[in-house]
Order: C-alpha cells, then sequence, then structure tokens
C-alpha cells in the first residue's frame, strides 16, 4: 500500500475510481472536475489535485483536496478543502489511515462543507469540529428598496474598487460560474460571492459563497434581495448556526453542516475556493 499526490498521469484511473464510488457522477464529471483543478492556483507544496492510496499500482483510494491562500485579517493563511473521498470495499480496513495521512500539514485549516452521514465519526475522531450547524435562507422580493445602494455584477476586466487579493478572488468566481458583486454606497465597495443553485431540484436560488462577515450582508441584503429576486431566485442561503438579526427568512438546523480542523475557525459566509464554489458541490 503506498499512498501518493495524484498527478496528471492518474486523472483518467482516479476519475474511474470515482465514478466508481459515486454512482450518480459519471467519468466525465470527474475528468470536469479535474480540469477545474488543473486551473486552479495551487500553494507551493501542495498537492495539485489531492491524495491517492495505490496497491500493485492501482488506485484502490483517493480524495480530491482544493488548496487555497486565503488572505484572513491581513494574513495569509492556506485553507484546504477535503472533498469526494472514496476507498474501495476491499481496502476500507485502510481508509482511517488513508484520510489521516491528508491530514498532516499542522499550519493549515482543514474544512470539510459537504460531509455524508456515513463519515461524520470520522471526522470526530479525526479532530474536526462543526463550526456550521445549519442554513439560513433569507426571503428577497423585486419591489425592495435599494437605500441607495449600488449593485455591480463583476464582468470582464473592468477596474474594482478593491485590493489584488479580493479583485482576484471576485475575478476567479466569475470564471467558476459563480455571480461576484459588488455594492457601493458613496465612496465604500464591499465584495460578495454568490453560487446559483436549484433548492431540492425545484426553488431556485443562490448560495453566499464570500463576504467580509455576515454584517455586511445583511447591511445589503436588500439591493442585494432584489437583484436575485428579479433574476428569479427569490432565496439566499447563508451558513448559519441559528436565526440571523437583521434578515427576513427561516433557519433550517442540521441542513449542509460544514467542519473544520485547525487553528483558523472558518468565517461564516466565506466558501470561497471550496468544492462549493468550484463545482457547485
Amino acid at each position: 500500500m503506498h499512498r501518493r499526490q495524484i498527478t496528471d498521469a492518474d486523472i483518467g484511473a482516479v476519475a474511474d475510481l470515482l465514478a466508481e464510488g459515486f454512482r450518480r457522477s459519471t467519468r466525465q464529471n470527474w475528468l470536469n472536475i479535474f480540469a477545474k483543478l488543473s486551473t486552479h492556483n495551487t500553494p507551493s507544496g501542495f498537492p495539485k489535485y489531492g491524495y491517492l492510496m495505490e496497491s500493485k499500482g492501482v488506485p484502490v483510494a483517493a480524495i480530491l483536496v482544493v488548496s487555497s491562500l486565503m488572505h484572513m485579517n491581513g494574513v495569509a493563511r492556506v485553507r484546504c478543502n477535503l472533498s469526494s473521498w472514496y476507498v474501495s470495499p476491499a481496502f476500507r480496513s485502510y481508509g482511517p489511515l488513508f484520510i489521516s495521512g491528508a491530514l498532516k500539514s499542522t499550519d493549515v485549516t482543514y474544512i470539510n462543507v459537504s460531509p455524508a452521514p456515513h463519515t461524520l465519526a470520522i471526522l470526530q475522531v479525526q479532530g474536526f469540529s462543526r463550526y456550521s450547524d445549519g442554513q439560513f435562507l433569507a426571503f428577497a422580493t423585486p419591489f425592495t428598496p435599494s437605500g441607495g445602494a449600488r449593485v455591480e455584477l463583476v464582468t470582464g476586466e473592468l477596474a474594482l474598487p478593491f485590493g489584488a487579493a479580493e479583485q482576484e478572488l471576485l475575478r476567479a468566481h466569475a470564471r467558476y460560474g459563480c455571480m461576484s458583486l459588488w455594492c457601493a454606497v458613496g465612496d465604500e465597495a464591499f465584495p460578495f460571492v454568490f453560487r446559483p443553485r436549484t433548492l431540492r431540484g425545484l426553488l431556485p436560488c443562490c448560495q453566499l459563497i464570500y463576504c467580509r462577515n455576515i454584517q455586511e450582508f445583511v447591511r445589503f441584503a436588500k439591493p442585494i434581495g432584489r437583484f436575485f429576486a428579479r433574476r428569479g431566485r427569490p432565496l439566499i442561503m447563508i451558513d448559519a448556526n441559528g436565526p440571523i438579526p437583521g434578515l427576513s427568512g427561516k433557519y433550517v438546523d442540521g441542513f449542509l453542516p460544514k467542519y473544520f480542523k485547525g487553528a483558523e475557525r472558518p468565517s461564516l459566509g466565506d466558501l470561497a475556493f471550496t468544492e462549493t464554489a468550484l463545482f457547485g458541490i
């Protein structure tokens, strides 16, 4: 048994393995995900795609990892999103050891934003803690007053009123298929990113992917809500641990909980450069 980073030469075999483990996804789905990871700006020394475990040269386990350099309170830190892991049935006893090997860096924050229910016990053993208990569904209407705020969609290469890190964040997420916005009042501007989704396969909505803090979203919830409601998306999903003061909507406990391990507890409303943003998972 041997664990190592996934390389370009492994992509076809790992796509086959993941298609075997995730029956609702096809090989082409996984090849598309690898294509997106290939263009992601991965920090030096971290895996471009993730890790595999092989037996006699054949992959028998794989975990995708989205590693990103995040700027938190003016400090650059690496955050690794563990995504889509699978171990072939004959090698399941090696699963916990394989996953632990992907968590070896002590100065990194690891997150899992879409854990399967049967993996929660493993997460606890590995030292993960829940940081988001559920989702707040904020109601939006097309007739809400804007309060004088302007909402602009990031398109093309127009100059943005932000520092280099946030400019790249907004532009990168627009390339991923997200909707990158900025809200302006007077001389102030505030960045936001949302992912269009369909709730329960029926209701068009959008999910908050990035804001500096939830209070800024609350401040601009009305003009942002109006922006999306007029585009046929009357709900905005937000990571939360209960009802959010200042917002109209409904809190759903236990819906899409999220976990982390490391020194830097993730902020609610920050799913930038995660599988949710890149792949729509």
